[in-house]
């Protein structure tokens, strides 16, 4: 469904979303500096999840997203973790692409990629690892407004 924006032209679901109205176009612009988010991805980002109000955490963000490990327990079974069956396909794609294509070029993602594999996981559980850390990572800067930055913040002592 689109819009009208004048006589005759029509807008769908990805052109609000790339043009990036008002609220939208300032959190393309702090997705975009993440390392491995183009346009393409934010873009697709922005027009599935619109604003975080609807998740209430960074963890509620990574189920959504398909990242996050469900419990199997039954009986006294406990801690038995699982894969989601139920999760949306199209953001667990974007997060897996931006954590392949940030984890070829040198930086903290290609480190942390690095440091899985060293520690026995095979190539597509430690790009997942990655892409659950950028879930992190992505939810913290749009909820503090803040681009991208190599450093971790420093947060100020009272």
């Amino acid at each position: 469904m689109g819009r009208p924006r004048e006589a005759g032209a029509w807008t769908g679901p990805t052109d609000v979303a790339s043009t990036g109205c008002g609220a939208a176009n300032n959190r393309a612009e702090i997705i975009e500096s993440m390392p491995g988010m183009g346009p393409i991805l934010g873009a697709e980002f922005v027009a599935i999840v619109r604003d975080l109000s609807g998740y209430r955490d960074a963890d509620c963000l990574a189920s959504h997203v398909g990242l996050a490990p469900v419990a199997r327990d039954s009986g006294r079974r406990t801690g038995n973790y699982h894969r989601p069956q139920r999760y949306n396909r199209r953001l667990r794609h974007i997060f897996y692409m931006s954590a392949q294509t940030a984890m070829m070029r040198p930086g903290p993602s290609r480190d942390y990629y690095l440091k899985k594999r060293s520690e026995g996981l095979i190539h597509t559980q430690a790009l997942l690892s990655l892409a659950r850390r950028r879930v992190d990572v992505l939810w913290a800067m749009l909820r503090d407004k803040r681009l991208f930055t190599s450093a971790p913040p420093v947060t100020q002592a009272a």
